[in-house]
């Protein structure tokens, strides 16, 4: 017991060295000009984004960046995303519609998408947003005057989670806290090992003419987590990115409730521990049941220092990740255990049921 105690408090104060990182050398887009006026190709895959997809193509219209084209690429949607696109494209010839012609065998949706949107874009760079992305009149530009700046083939941005309900409290806020709590984001860009990769397919940018080389979305094309494999790809072909996180200028709310967010979740949780369930289960215990050895075996002033500890990663990533403080301390203890209820369900989709995200089973 007494060596498994150690184990925790060693684990926990490197966690906090990382949360810490994070907090101290918080990697965000800073408000920027780009000297230069590439064209910029805004593509956006959508299946089923009524409710969205109008107030992003709003936020696009109004960038302060005028060089883009707009590419959206419906999904076979069967709500009124179509109409909603066409109706905002009849006003700015920037904005295109594309229709799937239906999805090839070995594809992901998602995949295809991306792949087929990048067949028709034009520009220097390549920026691929989710329909449920906000950006303010700046983001565009400061992403690509920061990726130019670095010589970056991809930069990735986490979005500010907008979280509303009691769910979604419960839920969105434990991505944050893993990614945070593992992953010194600065070494994203400054180390070349492919194990210290991370992006997210909400936002990411790319450098055309190396996406046009090297093809990830089509590399990946079956891969239910394709952001972060294509991060590791990348570093694998020896070419730099970058992982930032958002502010109010990038910011997003990805469910609207806790099933949803359990769901949207269980499909990419184990990828954050090298896709190895044993590895996501040792986390969540270690993270969730460690005070149990740690107070057995230690005094109770070790105790209190581990329990400190805990509290004080849990600021970091709340301030670093602009979620409220308060929250990540009321929810501490109720977000652990939903990790675990996220952790079930990633198994049991993954051995005896089929991931369904929109109406499409994506394996």
């Amino acid at each position: 017991m007494l060596y498994l105690a150690a184990f925790v408090l060693v684990f926990t104060s490197m966690q906090l060295l990382v949360a810490a990182t994070n907090f101290i050398f918080k990697p965000e887009l800073l408000k920027s000009i780009h000297k230069g006026y590439p064209l910029i190709s805004v593509l956006i895959p959508a299946r089923n984004e009524a409710e969205n997809i109008g107030v992003l193509l709003t936020d696009l219209i109004n960038q302060n960046y005028k060089n883009i084209e707009i590419i959206v690429f419906d999904d076979q949607s069967d709500d009124q995303t179509v109409e909603v696109v066409s109706a905002l494209a009849e006003n700015d010839s920037r904005i295109k519609l594309v229709r799937s012609g239906g999805l090839p065998v070995g594809w992901l949706g998602k995949n295809f998408a991306c792949y087929s949107l990048s067949e028709y874009a034009n520009g220097n760079y390549l920026l691929f947003l989710d329909a449920d992305v906000r950006i303010s009149g700046d983001a565009i530009q400061s992403a690509v005057a920061y990726a130019d700046k670095y010589h970056l083939g991809l930069l990735s941005v986490f979005p500010k989670q907008m979280v509303m309900s009691k769910g979604e409290k419960l839920t969105v806020p434990i991505m944050n806290y893993i990614l945070l709590s593992l992953l010194p984001l600065p070494l994203v860009k400054w180390s070349s090992f492919r194990s210290l990769a991370a992006a997210n397919g909400q936002f990411m940018l790319f450098d055309s003419s190396i996406y046009k080389s090297l093809n990830p979305h089509e590399t990946v094309k079956n891969c239910k987590v394709e952001d972060i494999e294509i991060a590791r790809y990348f570093k694998g072909n020896k070419i730099h990115i970058a992982c930032h996180l958002g502010n109010e200028s990038i910011r997003c709310r990805m469910y609207s409730g806790f099933g949803e967010a359990v769901g949207g979740f269980s499909k990419n949780i184990i990828s954050f521990f090298g896709n190895s369930f044993v590895l996501a289960v040792i986390f969540w215990f270690i993270t969730t049941f460690g005070f149990i050895p740690v107070l057995i075996s230690f005094s109770f002033n070790i105790f209190v220092a581990y329990i400190v500890m805990l509290l004080m990663i849990r600021l970091f990533v709340a301030i670093a990740s602009h979620q409220r403080i308060w929250d990540s301390f009321l929810y501490f203890i109720p977000q652990q255990l939903v990790m675990g209820v996220v952790m079930i369900r990633s198994f049991l989709n993954k051995y005896f049921f089929h991931y369904q995200w929109k109406g499409r089973s994506i394996g």
